[in-house]
């Protein structure tokens, strides 16, 4: 498998988390999103994945996976220990309740496009846009405190895709100085998963392309 990736790029963050929890080995490519306009929009890297963002997951067949909720889903199906949603239906929904409050919520509205749209084609200040991006993230992770118990992971004693999900998003939260003074179960079930070799691997800083 081949890992189109960006070090600092939340979702290939999450991706390359769950490849690494189910032991799988993979080659990484790396995509820069900010260099001469972004790597990803050039037609090569485009040719890839028409959506123009990471990750991308080329798998040995040539099939080529986008969107990492979708890559993660695939993986997990395929490769299904350790599982990354429990087995009670109930249970499933508030992991996939949490993640998608991150995935779906948070996220792209602090991804590098529409930053990059606030900035350009708005002309807001950079002090605007990291603003609006503490906005976002404060604004979910106030929904996100009171739905956790850290037990000592986001939703119990197993690593699940809430986990894959809130990890990159507090990396970033304290990338652009969000406070965290407020989410201390946030932070608890930040830094438990730290300890697990699969969370420490996948850290932007131990990526090849690491600025």
């Amino acid at each position: 498998m081949k890992l189109y990736s960006y070090f600092r790029s939340s979702a290939a963050y999450r991706a390359r988390i769950a490849l690494n929890l189910k032991g799988l080995s993979y080659e990484m490519t790396a995509v820069h999103l900010t260099k001469d306009g972004g790597h990803n929009r050039r037609p090569d890297y485009r040719a890839i994945n028409p959506q123009m963002k990471l990750p991308a997951l080329a798998l040995s067949g040539g099939e080529v996976l986008i969107q990492s909720m979708a890559i993660i889903a695939y993986l997990d199906e395929v490769y299904p220990e350790p599982p990354l949603l429990p087995a009670e239906a109930l249970e499933r929904a508030k992991v996939r309740a949490i993640a998608q409050i991150i995935a779906c919520d948070i996220h792209p509205l602090n991804n590098v496009a529409p930053l990059r749209y606030l900035k350009n084609v708005l002309g807001h200040s950079q002090d605007e846009i990291d603003t609006w991006y503490r906005h976002w993230v404060t604004e979910g992770f106030e929904a996100i405190e009171a739905l956790i118990d850290p037990a000592p992971y986001t939703c119990g004693s197993q690593v699940t895709l809430a986990d894959i999900c809130l990890v990159p998003q507090v990396f970033n939260a304290r990338r652009l100085k969000v406070p965290l003074d407020k989410f201390p179960k946030i932070v608890a079930a930040d830094a438990a998963c730290a300890k697990i070799a699969a969370f420490d691997k996948a850290r932007p800083e131990n990526q090849p392309d690491a600025e």
